[in-house]
């Protein structure tokens, strides 16, 4: 069974998330990499996201945190926008607002005639970018969830606290997102010389 893997390598992440800024201007694209690289959240979460959901149009100001009812699972998720989620929004909110007024009920990521941007458009736009980079591996929408738990474990983050932050009901679960390989294993003895 083929399976979905995380972007494990940092020029290749690199190269990846900034595709559509470098190589290929689209900001909606942009900003659909960044949301789903920095969020954990599943591709149906992302695309259903609406300008209200991360923005409060009283207060005039991005919100802290994206608060959403998780589709799959029914479970509530909070996620704290950080600094590129909203470098993202910022600019292609500011894009979209010169063409036309944005709207509390507005799909972030639209596709045609004001609807949500589909999987399918969603995947290709994620395997243009990761051919155009040329990353090996079977790369999808689901490998941008992955790649946040890979990256962050890398950098120390827990497993059992991204067991919590994906939602998980099992840490085997968990176990397989972060795509853990002989490579890794190989780093810990590599690194601990005791």
């Amino acid at each position: 069974m083929n399976t979905t893997e995380p972007i494990k390598n940092q020029e290749e992440l690199e190269s990846f998330k900034n595709y559509y800024t470098r190589k290929e201007r689209n900001q909606r694209n942009q900003t659909l990499l960044t949301v789903g690289l920095n969020t954990a959240l599943r591709i149906s979460d992302i695309l259903s996201l609406q300008w209200g959901d991360v923005f409060d149009f009283e207060k005039q100001a991005f919100r802290e945190h994206i608060i959403i009812t998780e589709q799959k699972t029914q479970k509530k998720s909070v996620v704290f926008i950080n600094d590129s989620i909203l470098h993202a929004l910022r600019k292609y909110m500011g894009q979209i607002d010169q063409r036309t007024p944005v709207k509390p009920d507005n799909y972030i990521l639209e596709g045609n005639n004001h609807q949500a941007l589909s999987r399918t458009q969603a995947w290709r736009i994620i395997k243009k970018a990761a051919n155009a980079c040329q990353i090996e591996g079977i790369i999808s929408p689901h490998s941008l969830r992955k790649t946040f738990g890979y990256q962050a474990w890398k950098k120390g983050v827990t497993p059992i606290l991204l067991m919590s932050i994906y939602n998980h009901s099992s840490f085997e679960i968990t176990k397989r997102y972060l795509g853990i390989g002989q490579d890794e294993r190989d780093d810990v003895f590599r690194n601990i010389c005791i």
